[in-house]
């Protein structure tokens, strides 16, 4: 009977033993991994969360397989993808972000039922897709995408038709409703559909700019139903006229760079949340716009007029405005009526009209006592404008015909930090002593380009930077720089000073001069007794022949010398010159007779005693020579036994 036991117990196997674990299936066997399988990813693509495939510039032509549907942003831009596959679009319906951008998407490449299936798609970007050819003989012609190329060889003979562009020249009908952002710029549309861009009531920004479309391709309601868009792109185009039913939520319009030469009555009255209007570059004329064209705009602070053909300041601007641009334009006349609704206008950008010298009649810009800055540029002016708002900050002037400054005609801006009169009309005999005198605020004022022989008299103390190049200079009065203890910069460049010229004890009363430039006069060496703080010295273009062992003992802070193209040979500049100059570090000595030898200071460096170097520099035979040469650093060579 045991026996019999034993057999079948034998025959049975031994008992299982759970408790060991051996066979737990939870358990890992030998050779697997307790991380879980990896997750698939479009090959050369790169998945870095499970969310996001990305696979730009790859130059894929076909669309990546093997895309996961949990993916939420998509990446194809720079690829030479030519059409989107809607079977392999339409799995990816939690799709979030598509980008496309600089492809060779065409018309035929995205089927209209393309965008269908995405419905939580926000972010779309198919802008910069080139144009695709096709060879001769496979003919696909399709209206507004293809056309064909008839050309001539340049022998004169006809070039065989068969080569057809296609082109992104027609929006897809649909796109998901719940789309934030649509960025189709830069291709050739032609035209858009209703519900491109309608009924999307969570679309924030439309990009179109860079295309082709005329007002015939914009339908009427192409944005209904589409109440919050803030940004609305339609720069270079076609456009004749302003379009008509633009949503209500605007705040930024960009509609320059087309041929818009009308703005119909009421186009912009429902516009009231409107910020920036950019019409630039367009042929808007008088008529084309009245006193309620801008009148309705309650938070308009930008608008963009300049490049038109207006001859006069628009009627109706809103006192919100902060910035108004009319440069380029043909206005001969300022009046005070056409600025009194724009109380609140800071900048007045007028250059390049056709401003005479009764342009701007006194009183003309009384209306705008915020008005910081007045740019008049390139017109006519023959004096400053009288009567300027007394809190104006800036007055840019040059290129006009400005012949006298008289000593009142600043007087009613005393709190202006920066005047540009350059390349005017103004001697030093028709310069009034005290015309500065009331511009004590003055930061920087620029005289550049005038007939002056002397430096004005009266200059305020405040000044920061003086701008005198290209003048008739020829002669430095310590006495007419006195008190100037804040200037930084002084250009006297392109005058015709001499060393003789330059009065005794000159650079004493600029102590804090960092920059100063004396290039293209003719001095014949370095102006002794420079100013302690200067870091910056143009001499190149003078008659300089040596540099003596003290010419800059009084500049420790010198970080940059320009001796460019003045008459140095090879030892003209001293070994001891630059002893002591700690930051130096550009010496340019391009363009002299000889190659110069310029013995550099080392930088000490911690427990190791000072020591020069010596760098030879090449004179420049390139017609376009470095602007300057930067020295590098060595070891003077040790002694010889």
């Amino acid at each position: 009977m045991q026996l019999s036991v034993l057999l079948l117990l034998l025959l049975l196997g031994p008992p299982s033993t759970p408790s060991l674990g051996l066979e737990d299936p939870a358990f890992p066997h030998p050779g697997e991994s307790s991380q879980p399988p990896p997750r698939a990813c479009p090959w050369r693509c790169s998945c870095p969360r499970a969310d996001t495939v990305d696979c730009a510039g790859l130059d894929l032509r076909v669309f990546p397989e093997n895309i996961t549907k949990a993916v939420r942003y998509l990446n194809l831009q720079n690829n030479q993808l030519e059409q989107l596959p809607y079977n392999d679009l339409s799995r990816l319906s939690g799709l979030r972000t598509l980008d496309l951008h600089g492809n060779l998407l065409s018309s035929e490449g995205l089927p209209e039922e393309a965008f269908e299936s995405l419905t939580q798609l926000q972010h779309i970007y198919v802008a910069h897709n080139k144009v695709s050819t096709f060879q001769r003989g496979s003919w696909l012609p399709q209206p507004h995408t293809a056309q064909p190329v008839r050309g001539a060889r340049c022998g004169g003979a006809a070039e065989p038709a068969g080569l057809w562009f296609l082109q992104l020249s027609v929006a897809p009908q649909f796109l998901p409703h719940s789309l934030r952002v649509a960025d189709l710029a830069a291709n050739q549309l032609v035209e858009i559909f209703p519900l491109t861009f309608g009924e999307k009531p969570a679309l924030r920004s439309v990009y179109l700019h860079n295309n082709q479309l005329s007002n015939s391709g914009l339908p009427p309601d192409a944005f209904r139903g589409s109440e919050a868009i803030s940004i609305l792109s339609l720069s270079n185009n076609q456009l004749s006229y302003l379009p008509p039913n633009l949503p209500s939520s605007l705040q930024r319009l960009h509609l320059q760079n087309n041929l818009i030469s009308k703005v119909p009555r009421g186009a912009l009255n429902r516009q009231t949340c409107l910020r920036e209007l950019y019409l630039q570059h367009n042929r808007l004329t008088d008529s084309s716009l009245d006193a309620t064209t801008f009148s309705k705009l309650q938070s308009l602070e930008y608008l963009d007029l300049s490049y038109n053909q207006l001859t006069t300041v628009p009627p109706g601007l809103p006192q919100t405005l902060a910035v108004l641009h009319l440069g380029r334009n043909r206005i001969r006349q300022v009046e005070a009526a056409q600025l009194k609704g724009a109380r609140g206008l800071q900048y007045l950008l007028l250059q390049h009209n056709e401003l005479g010298g009764s342009g701007l009649p006194p009183k003309a810009l009384r209306p705008l006592k915020n008005l910081h800055t007045l740019h008049v540029y390139g017109n006519k002016l023959d004096r400053v404008p009288r009567a300027l708002p007394r809190r104006l900050q800036a007055l840019v002037m040059p290129h006009n015909h400005v012949a006298k400054l008289g000593a009142r005609d600043l007087v009613a801006t005393p709190g202006l930090a920066e005047l540009n009169l350059a390349y005017n009309r103004l001697a030093s005999a028709h310069l009034h002593h005290l015309a500065f005198r009331p511009l004590r605020a003055l930061r920087s004022l620029n005289l550049a380009g005038n007939q002056l022989t002397r430096l004005p008299s009266g200059l305020p103390t405040s000044l920061h930077a003086l701008h005198l190049p290209h003048n008739q200079l020829r002669a430095l009065e310590p006495e007419l720089l006195a008190g100037l203890v804040q200037l930084r910069e002084l250009s006297l460049a392109h005058n015709r000073l001499h060393i003789g010229d330059i009065g005794p004890g000159t650079w004493h009363e600029l102590p804090a001069l960092q920059v100063l430039d004396l290039s293209h006069n003719a001095l014949s060496f370095v102006p002794p007794d420079l100013p302690e703080a200067l870091e910056e010295l143009h001499l190149q273009s003078n008659r300089i022949s040596q540099v003596g062992p003290e010419a800059f003992l009084g500049t420790p802070r010198l970080r940059a010398l320009f001796l460019r193209d003045n008459k140095l040979h090879l030892t003209s500049i001293s070994a001891e010159a630059f002893v002591g100059l700690r930051h130096l570090r550009v010496v340019d000595t391009a363009g002299n007779p000889e190659q110069v030898l310029v013995h550099m200071p080392r930088q000490p460096r911690a427990g190791v005693p000072d020591s020069g170097m010596a760098q030879m520099t090449q004179p420049h035979r390139d017609p376009k020579p470095p602007t300057s040469i930067r020295m590098k650093e060595t070891a003077r060579p040790a002694p010889h036994a």
